[in-house]
């Protein structure tokens, strides 16, 4: 028997709500191996992020190496990437490993609580050297802003901002709408590989536990992906694991701010 593989390459989060925590439990919870390869350290809880410490250019490359030669992946979910310097290095190692098409790449620029987790620098090379080496990307409202270079104000810019990003880059685009206010929200998937849009509607959850939802949900399509899943079922399956843990998560209170959601929505605890 073989496992459906996922590696993931991102960040720490000391309080287990999002970064490589969130994505190992979502990984696990969508019936997928993960493996992980961590960028960086952070200081942080419910209440936001303290400090940022990014590991050794060398440590970075080397998980990723010791990790696709050896047990190899289905996927790959991207997530924090602090330099320029450890953007360089991933996109590197997936040229080498060129045979694993399943690149989801969240473009994390910013936290729920607003501190900024990518240096300036680092934006412009990650849109020439890693967003076209993915197959899909999973920007919210304020990532999608720095990406096209304008403000987003309503749902009804999010369809032709997405085809925009996906034209531009190659790769196809899930744009999340959470940022708005609205009570209906609905995410739109720009499917490059069909040249169709996909609208995914749910209402929006009341809750303070929204910590870590684009990690979940980027971990979940590239779970889904690894499953053999094309990108338009790949990121419906996601979107239903997300909006369940979202549901179940907002029955439960940890720390003093933004709580996760509940990864193990499908388990008893």
């Amino acid at each position: 028997m073989k496992y459906n593989r996922v590696l993931t390459i991102a960040g720490s989060d000391s309080g287990g709500g999002a970064g490589i925590q969130a994505d190992i439990k979502t990984i696990s919870a969508c019936g997928c191996y993960a493996a992980s390869a961590i960028t960086a350290i952070t200081v942080q809880n419910t209440l936001g992020v303290e400090q940022v410490q990014g590991l050794p250019i060398e440590i970075v490359g080397g998980q990723i190496e010791a990790v696709l030669s050896d047990i190899g992946a289905d996927s790959i979910k991207i997530g924090m990437l602090h330099s320029s310097e450890v953007i360089r290095c991933i996109a590197e190692k997936l040229r080498k490993f060129s045979d694993i098409r399943n690149v989801v790449l969240d473009p994390v620029m910013v936290s729920t609580s607003g501190h900024r987790l990518i240096e300036e620098s680092a934006i412009e090379t990650l849109k020439k050297e890693l967003i076209p080496l993915s197959r899909i990307i999973t920007p919210n409202i304020p990532e999608a802003e720095i990406l096209v270079g304008r403000k987003i104000t309503s749902q009804e810019d999010l369809p032709q901002i997405a085809k925009e990003m996906a034209k531009e880059y190659g790769v196809s685009v899930m744009l999340k709408a959470g940022h708005l206010t609205d009570d209906q929200l609905t995410d739109i998937l720009y499917d490059n590989e069909t040249q169709k849009t996909l609208r995914l509607t749910s209402p929006r959850v009341h809750t303070q536990n929204t910590h870590g939802t684009g990690c979940t949900l980027s971990s979940a399509i590239a779970s889904m992906m690894a499953k053999g899943y094309n990108v338009s079922e790949a990121v419906s399956k996601a979107k239903e694991y997300l909006s369940n843990a979202l549901v179940k998560g907002a029955q439960y209170k940890i720390g003093h701010g933004h709580g996760p959601v509940c990864h193990f929505w499908n388990y008893e605890f």
